[in-house]
């Protein structure tokens, strides 16, 4: 989390504006809370793409979605179950791959079976054209040479050793003709192969099953270690706000206790002003006052806000809250007047150019 704003410093009281010193050491005060309360947005703006991208509202998230983050011990644990998991399939690969090993003996010993056993001698048999047809050229040996590499280069997965046993014969069946002793040979043995893999088959599947399961369990537990870590956030943030709030209540009172007072005049025209503000604006100003006075019915039918009776800073806010609105308001009629000139002055246009084609095609 960010690194909370230093409490305000003690300033001797006086006249604000006789004092810039003062009024710089709060403006700075102020640039530091407004780029804190940045900085928590963007926190706040990355938990809600959170939720929002697995579906899950976080708000009233502290109960159950606590809970599910209690489960869960941490990132880094989940990490290493995840590693563990992977190094025990990976070991009941190898011993897949192992049993897989006797049937690969079976069909290259097989007497059927020398033509494949080394890759083709393409310049010695003059085989100009073998690349042309042939994309992947595979053998017997090199597929043994990958069955028993140490280094890492080796196969993963037993469907790969059984995709590469299917290309040695489907290589040769492709280059050679149909009534060639090589073509006839490469066909049997693929026979015998594909009969022995329908009866090893059950086992790959079953390790396939496992590791669906497993993907999905490691998925699950994953989510759930990156929500926990998102409630937290959460927490954290809303205690933020609240402290952010607190600073910037201080600044306020601080800045109100070096000015003066808001005049009958300045209340007049505050009230006046509320009467133009919308609908939305008036609810803002209802909780500017509420947060004031707790005792404030807010959402009463009818409303009435006692000037006098509101503090200073709750004036002050008020002052700049219905300057800003009504600022915004005729700002907004500006667009939208300049905006519909902008659509009228197009309609005259398209109109004057309907005339004009009219007249040219009369």
């Amino acid at each position: 989390m960010a690194d909370s704003v230093p409490e305000l410093g003690q300033i001797s009281g006086g006249d604000f504006q006789a004092l810039p010193v003062e009024a710089e050491c709060i403006k700075q005060r102020l640039d530091e809370v407004i780029n804190w309360v940045d900085s928590l947005e963007d926190k706040l703006k990355e938990v809600e793409e959170f939720y929002s991208s697995i579906g899950v509202s976080n708000s009233g998230s502290s109960g159950k979605d606590a809970d599910k983050g209690r489960q869960v011990v941490g990132i880094r644990k989940i990490q290493q179950e995840a590693a563990r998991r992977e190094a025990v399939a990976a070991k009941r690969m190898q011993d897949l791959m192992r049993q897989f090993g006797t049937i690969f003996r079976q069909i290259t010993q097989h007497k059927c079976a020398w033509p494949f056993m080394h890759p083709v001698n393409v310049e010695g048999l003059g085989l100009h054209d073998y690349f042309e047809v042939i994309d992947k050229p595979m053998d017997f040996s090199t597929i043994k040479n990958q069955m028993e590499a140490k280094d890492g280069t080796g196969y993963k997965h037993v469907m790969q050793i059984y995709a590469d046993m299917r290309l040695v014969f489907e290589n040769a069946m492709n280059y050679n003709e149909e009534t060639s002793d090589v073509f006839s040979m490469a066909k049997k043995l693929l026979e015998k192969f594909e009969e022995k893999w329908v009866q090893f088959l059950p086992k790959v599947q079953e390790e396939e099953k496992i590791r669906e399961e497993e993907e999905k369990q490691a998925a699950t537990e994953a989510l759930l270690a990156k929500e926990a870590s998102h409630i937290k956030t959460t927490r954290d943030l809303s205690n933020e706000i609240c402290h952010a709030n607190d600073e910037l209540e201080k600044l306020m009172r601080k800045v109100v206790e070096r000015c003066r007072k808001i005049t009958t005049e300045e209340k007049r025209n505050i009230g006046l002003g509320l009467l133009k503000l919308s609908p939305e604006d008036l609810q803002k100003v209802l909780a500017i006052v509420a947060q004031a006075d707790p005792s404030f019915q807010s959402r009463a039918e009818e409303v009435n806000i006692e000037m006098d009776g509101l503090d200073e800073p709750t004036l002050w806010r008020l002052k700049f809250f219905v300057k800003d609105a009504l600022e915004n308001t005729i700002k907004k009629k500006k667009e939208e007047e300049t905006k519909k000139e902008g659509s009228n002055k197009r309609n005259a246009t398209t109109k004057l150019a309907e005339r004009n084609s009219k007249r040219s095609r009369s």
